[in-house]
Parts: structure tokens; C-alpha cells; sequence
């Protein structure tokens, strides 16, 4: 099973990693689509003013410039310890045991808008860029993204892939229909989708699969498996989607 999982706006700064190294990121045949990302944006971080209009900053975040002019040569961190926020904070996989980590770095791709689906241990430097920004010089992110991860999605040939992104990502690089999936939504017991909890439920989901690690190959063994830990999961009337209840 692959689980893929949203990144967050907010990050964590520093790290002790070595600069990026895009040839040793998961899904290596996307290497020349993330250095064309990762140029523009070195490139747009020469202009400020157009960087905060292209990236729509405000003037407290003018800060997150730097990060992108450094995107080369900045220090890294895991990608599931660089990202903050409910999502990363209901993981906290800081405390996670060794073994559960090494379950995050095998089974969990973070879709970040710069490098396409990353590993969760793969090193990264802080950057700032969102799923809807049109940098100069390429095409919209939705085109320059969608096809090729799909592509290097299906090429990796995952048993069943756990798309827990939010819809602005599953766009730049919809799950192929060749590679069983399922999308997660995170719901009341009345059918109401939640936003705040959406987040926490998706990173506790996450965390108590990794404090687990099941063998899971598909969505009957995932209902199986949620069955056995009380997490309540149902079908949902849409094809591929799956509702994830928690109380509201």
C-alpha cells in the first residue's frame, strides 16, 4: 500500500540534512519536471516584488523569499518532520519509533508542489509555493504536474494506493485508473464533511497505521484492518471515494 498525504503551508525552518538532491527524491523519473519548478522558483526569488505577487504574500511573509532563493543550498530535513500544521501535528512523527518511521519512508509519498509526490524521509528544504500558483517560465503547475505523476505513479505499480490529499493536489497528479485506489473523506456520522478535524483525522489515520503496519493490499483489507482498531470507515455512493467518520 502507498498512502498519499497533502503538504502544509506551514513548515518547520532549518535542518541538519545535506542540501536537495532531486536524483535521490521517490519517483526519480520526475527529476527534470522538479528541476524546472525548483530553477523557477531560484529564478522568481531574484525579483521580490514579483515574488510576492506571483506567490501572493503578504508583507509579514516577505520571509519566504529567502527560502526559495536557497532552495539548492539550504539544509534539509525529512519531509514528514519539515511539515506543521493539524495534518503534521496529529502524526507527530517525531515520536513515532524507529520502526514506525521506517513504515512512513516505505509506504507514504507527500505530494508537495515543487517535487511532485516525495517520500515522507526524502530530504527537503523549506520553500514556499502552493498548488494554484502559475510560476513564470513554465506552465501552470496543474499541466506541467498531472500527467507525469501520473505516470510515475503507475510505473511504480503500488497495490492499492490511500489518497488522503486534499482535491487542489489530487489534481496535479490524479492516482491513474490502472492502480487501485481510493480517495478519503472525512465526514460526521451525518454525511457532513469537516474541515479542521478533516486534517486530524487524516494524520492520526496515518499515525496509527504506522504505529501498526498492517499488510494491506487493497480496500477490503483496509476495512478490515480499521474494524479492528474501532475506526469506523464506509463506503461511500461515489466510486472510489471512502468516508473516514469521526464525531463532530
Amino acid at each position: 500500500m502507498k498512502i498519499l498525504l497533502p503538504p502544509s503551508e506551514t513548515k518547520r525552518p532549518g535542518g541538519s540534512g545535506a542540501p536537495l538532491d532531486l536524483d535521490a527524491l521517490a519517483l526519480p523519473v520526475l527529476g527534470s519536471r522538479r528541476a524546472a519548478v525548483v530553477d523557477a522558483l531560484v529564478s522568481l526569488a531574484d525579483d521580490p516584488a514579483e515574488s510576492q505577487r506571483v506567490l501572493k504574500l503578504s508583507d509579514r511573509q516577505l520571509d519566504e523569499i529567502a527560502h526559495n532563493r536557497v532552495l539548492r543550498s539550504a539544509p534539509t530535513m525529512p519531509a514528514v518532520d519539515r511539515y506543521t500544521g493539524v495534518l503534521y501535528d496529529a502524526l507527530d512523527a517525531a515520536s513515532l519509533t524507529t520502526p514506525a518511521r521506517r513504515w512512513l519512508g516505505a509506504h507514504v509519498w507527500v505530494h508537495a508542489a515543487p517535487f511532485g509526490p516525495i517520500g515522507a524521509l526524502d530530504g527537503i528544504p523549506s520553500y514556499r509555493l502552493a498548488a494554484g500558483t502559475s510560476l513564470p517560465g513554465i506552465a501552470p503547475l496543474r499541466r506541467h504536474w498531472a500527467d507525469a505523476v501520473g505516470s510515475a505513479i503507475a510505473q511504480e505499480e503500488p497495490t492499492f494506493v490511500l489518497d488522503l490529499r486534499s482535491e487542489a493536489y489530487v489534481v496535479l497528479g490524479p492516482v491513474p485508473a490502472s492502480v487501485p485506489s481510493v480517495y478519503v473523506r472525512v465526514v460526521t456520522e451525518q454525511g457532513r464533511a469537516l474541515n479542521h478535524f478533516n486534517k486530524k483525522a487524516k494524520g492520526e489515520l496515518v499515525r496509527t497505521l504506522a504505529e501498526d503496519r498492517p499488510r494491506v493490499r487493497g480496500l477490503r483489507g483496509l476495512e478490515t484492518w480499521a474494524t479492528s482498531r474501532g475506526i469506523l470507515v464506509r463506503r461511500a455512493e461515489e466510486r472510489g471515494v471512502i468516508e473516514l467518520i469521526v464525531a463532530s
